[in-house]
Protein backbone atom coordinates (compact mmCIF):
# COMPACT_ATOMS: atom_id res chain seq x y z
CA UNK A 1 0.00 0.00 0.00
CA UNK A 2 1.42 3.39 -1.09
CA UNK A 3 0.57 6.51 0.89
CA UNK A 4 0.20 9.98 -0.42
CA UNK A 5 3.10 12.68 0.93
CA UNK A 6 2.29 14.03 4.04
CA UNK A 7 0.07 10.64 5.05
CA UNK A 8 1.15 7.87 7.53
CA UNK A 9 -0.68 4.73 8.00
CA UNK A 10 -2.33 4.35 11.48
CA UNK A 11 -4.71 0.80 11.18
CA UNK A 12 -6.10 -1.36 8.56
CA UNK A 13 -9.87 -1.41 9.38
CA UNK A 14 -13.45 -3.03 7.89
CA UNK A 15 -16.58 -1.66 7.52
CA UNK A 16 -19.45 -3.19 9.30
CA UNK A 17 -22.86 -4.40 8.43
CA UNK A 18 -23.76 -0.98 7.39
CA UNK A 19 -20.69 0.51 5.77
CA UNK A 20 -19.55 2.39 8.73
CA UNK A 21 -15.71 2.62 9.63
CA UNK A 22 -14.58 3.97 13.01
CA UNK A 23 -11.59 6.40 13.41
CA UNK A 24 -11.11 6.26 16.97
CA UNK A 25 -7.35 4.91 16.08
CA UNK A 26 -7.18 8.36 14.27
CA UNK A 27 -7.96 10.28 17.45
CA UNK A 28 -11.55 10.96 16.35
CA UNK A 29 -14.17 11.75 19.19
CA UNK A 30 -18.08 11.68 19.70
CA UNK A 31 -19.26 14.46 17.89
CA UNK A 32 -16.31 15.46 15.97
CA UNK A 33 -17.10 16.85 12.16
CA UNK A 34 -15.56 16.56 9.28
CA UNK A 35 -15.90 17.12 5.64
CA UNK A 36 -15.46 14.21 3.91
CA UNK A 37 -13.62 13.95 0.29
CA UNK A 38 -12.75 11.65 -2.40
CA UNK A 39 -10.32 11.62 -5.69
CA UNK A 40 -10.45 9.76 -8.45
CA UNK A 41 -8.11 6.93 -7.52
CA UNK A 42 -10.41 6.29 -4.52
CA UNK A 43 -8.64 8.35 -1.68
CA UNK A 44 -11.23 9.56 1.05
CA UNK A 45 -9.99 12.48 2.88
CA UNK A 46 -11.52 13.84 6.41
CA UNK A 47 -10.99 17.40 7.21
CA UNK A 48 -12.08 18.63 10.82
CA UNK A 49 -14.54 21.38 10.64
CA UNK A 50 -15.94 23.56 13.06
CA UNK A 51 -19.74 24.48 12.61
CA UNK A 52 -21.40 27.78 14.03
CA UNK A 53 -24.83 28.80 14.19
CA UNK A 54 -25.92 30.84 11.32
CA UNK A 55 -26.72 33.75 13.19
CA UNK A 56 -23.30 34.14 14.22
CA UNK A 57 -21.68 34.12 10.56
CA UNK A 58 -21.90 38.16 10.57
CA UNK A 59 -19.20 38.07 12.70
CA UNK A 60 -16.63 36.28 10.54
CA UNK A 61 -18.07 37.69 7.09
CA UNK A 62 -17.72 41.53 8.82
CA UNK A 63 -13.82 42.49 9.34
CA UNK A 64 -14.83 45.26 11.55
CA UNK A 65 -17.30 43.45 13.75
CA UNK A 66 -14.48 40.89 14.08
CA UNK A 67 -11.84 42.93 15.08
CA UNK A 68 -14.15 44.57 17.85
CA UNK A 69 -15.36 41.09 19.18
CA UNK A 70 -12.00 40.23 19.55
CA UNK A 71 -10.64 43.71 21.17
CA UNK A 72 -13.50 43.30 23.43
CA UNK A 73 -12.42 40.00 24.32
CA UNK A 74 -9.00 40.52 24.92
CA UNK A 75 -10.23 43.85 26.96
CA UNK A 76 -11.92 41.40 29.31
CA UNK A 77 -8.92 39.27 29.53
CA UNK A 78 -7.34 41.35 30.49
CA UNK A 79 -10.06 42.71 33.02
CA UNK A 80 -10.55 45.90 31.72
CA UNK A 81 -14.45 45.10 31.26
CA UNK A 82 -16.64 45.83 33.80
CA UNK A 83 -20.67 45.17 33.91
CA UNK A 84 -23.25 47.04 32.57
CA UNK A 85 -26.07 47.48 34.91
CA UNK A 86 -29.17 47.96 32.04
CA UNK A 87 -31.69 48.70 34.57
CA UNK A 88 -32.08 51.93 35.91
CA UNK A 89 -33.03 52.32 39.73
CA UNK A 90 -36.68 53.24 38.54
CA UNK A 91 -37.10 50.31 36.28
CA UNK A 92 -35.75 48.41 39.01
CA UNK A 93 -38.43 49.43 41.40
CA UNK A 94 -41.13 48.88 38.82
CA UNK A 95 -40.56 45.22 39.06
CA UNK A 96 -41.39 44.41 42.89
Amino acid sequence: MSTLEGFRPIAEVAADERARIAFGKAGVHKDDRFALSINDEGVIMLTPLASIPKRELLVWENEELKASLFRGLADAAEGKAKRLDWLTEDEDADDE
